[in-house]
């Protein structure tokens, strides 16, 4: 689309541009406000906001720190609690930063943006705080003994930066210091050494990466006897050259860590740890796709280091996560999107791995792993936190009907039940099976499926599927679904569609760039198996997705209108053809492609959404949600979506929120309405279409 009559929707913040978001925000809230909308967002605050939740913790020295939301504090408290107080149904938390009292005090409607702690004094913080919740943040110096900003201490303006600690009086950080210190996707092109006490424009460069990059970053392992700092320039999304910085600052050596440029790499003591995206051909052996390689990291870089395969996928499993304690590895795997949790032991460091040359070679079975007892069967276990400098672990187990399950682990001891969290509906008289649909390809795509046990006919039914960038939708308990739809007798569909990580880097590969087709065969699939099984029909199968998702939904929009009866629509890409120019657009490029090759535009156009409208084709009602602080995703492609599909004459409802940054809500009130906004469309458009 060459001239653009809605090009004047991608000014942010323009006068014309808001008036438009004005005039489409108002009528729908008319038409989907009201007793029922308020009651369900009610509802979904109280799941929000309710302090049975679980506090989930990250150890640092001798406390447990926690970030919390709730009624009282929207914004949120950075706090802290000891073991033994956390163990108790109420402990007592000492509350460092109360994020509310600090935008009351800044006149800033500041959002919690994290905080780097330095290691190992816990003395002083690094705390970002974004303006509505966008990616850009300012950070500040924080003393976490006097529990104030440090006066004159370190402090950046707004922006995408990085800043880690190199020592308490320095640190090393990556922002917009100026012309031509930004790539193109508007990440940290520069790393610079910064002294305390020294203005910011005297710092040091340390390390740079090309504008076409997008980004560089930087990390600090200040482990006694450990200490490192690497540096990484990510070429595009899914490759980048990692090196460790050695020698003094006026001394400086680079040394490249030579793995696969498109693996991921981790540094823990003396052990590097490969995942691997594609196969990885190394003299006489091949290393699949989607192992984890463990290597000694000093004998790596000397050429001289045994292979070590931690784990290989097969057709069912997959890597999904991993975390180090001080001197094991903890493993999450999925077999058929359900968990399993595994330690693992490096080889004794009284003999470690040797090489028999001075070439790489294949080492297999030196790792042993061994099952982690006590995690219930077909369930979505995550690993919250694992303290690298000791053996504390801790889990959360839960299903779609089970709440979470918080459990603490020390080395080979049993798991320790800590907190459990409230169930938020009755899941009494709801099922869970696992279904698997057939694409076009003849892939057998899985999916799950949540629905009342006495359904005997088709029902309001909602699929949701994400499909990109490698990640993984897994069977976890929500609240919000729950109350707001389980509990009202809608169904719910999980789709796990390639472009996703469920079965690992080779699902995902597959359907990037001239693939990504893929994707949405796979969705329709789903949707077509739905209609096939009788789970619904037509008229009552909705579905959302957000982001990449939302570029799915309106691919489903375009492309596939005569399988659903509704979609919402949120923090969508759907200019395909300008994506790559608005925010950071730039840094997906290896995912989707470039638009401005007419060979990927070849089959790019094929799917823009915003490109392939019809007039003539019946389009369900679609609801585009959006906000106008997401400075990752532009707002412009629901904007201009929205007002194309009107001018084209569908039925087009739309919602921007001024704050949320690319997760749409800046707070749970926030995500309440939201929620609600989003089923109330649903629920009214499967069971009372017009």
């Amino acid at each position: 689309m060459s001239d653009d009559p809605y090009l004047l929707l991608e000014d942010i913040a323009g006068d014309e541009a808001l008036a438009w978001v004005r005039a489409h925000n108002e009528p729908t809230l008319a038409e989907f406000g009201g007793a029922e909308f308020e009651r369900m967002r009610a509802e979904a605050l109280e799941v929000l906001d309710t302090d049975a939740r679980i506090p989930y913790v990250v150890r640092r020295g001798e406390y447990l720190y926690n970030f919390w939301r709730d009624a009282a504090n929207p914004r949120g408290l950075w706090r802290r609690t000891t073991l033994d107080s956390y163990r108790t149904d109420s402990p007592e938390w000492d509350v460092l930063i109360d994020v509310d009292e600090l935008g009351r005090a800044d006149d800033e409607k500041w959002v919690w943006a994290g905080a780097g702690v330095i290691y190992p004094e816990y003395t002083r913080a690094l705390v970002g705080l974004s303006r509505g919740g966008s990616d850009a943040a300012i950070a500040r110096e924080f003393d976490m003994q006097t529990r104030e900003f440090v006066a004159d201490g370190f402090e950046l303006a707004e922006a995408k930066s990085q800043i880690t600690w190199a020592d308490p009086d320095t640190v090393l950080v990556g922002t917009d210091f100026g012309a031509e210190s930004l790539t193109e996707s508007g990440y940290p092109r520069v790393i610079k050494r910064w002294r305390r006490g020294t203005p910011l424009a005297e710092a040091e460069t340390v390390f740079e990466g090309a504008r076409s990059d997008v980004r560089v970053s930087v990390s600090v392992d200040r482990t006694p006897g450990f200490e490192r700092t690497i540096l990484g320039r990510a070429l595009d999304f899914w490759n980048d050259e990692v090196y460790e910085l050695r020698g003094s600052p006026e001394n400086q050596e680079l040394i490249r860590i030579d793995a696969p440029t498109d693996a991921s790499l981790s540094i823990h003591r003396e052990w590097l740890l490969i995942e691997l995206r594609t196969d990885w051909h190394l003299g006489s052996a091949t290393y699949t796709a989607g192992s984890l390689l463990a290597a000694n990291y000093d004998e790596f870089l000397a050429g001289t280091a045994q292979l070590a395969v931690v784990f290989e996928p097969d057709e069912h499993t997959a890597l999904n996560h991993y975390a180090w304690t001080r001197d094991r590895l903890l493993m999450v795997t999925l077999a058929d999107v359900a968990s399993r949790v595994e330690i693992v032991t490096p080889p004794s460091r009284d003999d470690p791995l040797r090489p028999a040359s001075p070439r790489l070679r294949s080492s297999r079975g030196d790792w042993e792993r061994r099952p982690v007892p006590g995690i219930p069967a077909a369930t979505n276990t995550l690993i919250i936190t694992a303290d690298e400098t000791g053996d504390e672990f801790f889990l959360d187990s839960s299903s779609f009907l089970t709440p979470s399950r918080l459990m603490r682990g020390t080395g080979d001891g049993p798991l320790e039940p800590v907190k459990s969290a409230p169930a938020f509906f009755d899941a009494e008289n709801i099922t869970v099976a696992q279904h698997f649909a057939t694409s076009d390809d003849g892939t057998a795509v899985p999916y799950f499926l949540v629905r009342p046990a006495d359904a005997t006919g088709p029902g309001p039914t909602m699929l949701y599927g994400y499909g990109g960038f490698e990640t993984a939708n897994t069977p976890a308990y929500g609240g919000v679904l729950g109350r707001l739809w389980l509990a009202r007798g809608g169904t719910y569909a999980l789709a796990n569609i390639r472009g996703g990580g469920e079965y690992g880097p080779g699902w995902h590969t597959q359907a990037m760039r001239a693939g990504r087709h893929k994707v949405a065969e796979d969705f329709a699939a789903v949707a077509t198996d739905l209609v096939e099984r009788g789970i619904t029909d037509v008229a009552q199968l909705g579905a959302q997705g957000g982001s990449n998702g939302g570029l799915l939904m309106g691919i489903m929009l375009t492309q596939y209108p005569e399988k659903f009866g509704a979609l919402v629509c949120s923090v969508p890409l759907l200019d395909m053809k300008r994506y790559h120019l608005l925010l950071a657009g730039a840094s997906w490029m290896a995912e989707y492609g470039d638009p401005d090759n007419p060979d990927d535009w070849a089959f790019i156009s094929e799917y823009s959404p915003y490109h392939n409208i019809s007039a003539s084709r019946r389009y369900p009602p679609v609801l585009f949600t959006t906000s106008t602080r997401d400075d990752r995703v532009h707002p412009g492609h629901a904007r201009k979506m929205a007002a194309a599909l009107e001018a084209a004459g569908h039925r087009v409802f739309y919602y921007e929120n001024i704050e949320g940054g690319h997760a749409g809500a800046a707070d749970n009130e926030q995500v309440a309405f939201k929620s609600a906004l989003t089923y109330s469309f649903l629920w009214r458009m499967l069971t009372s279409p017009a």
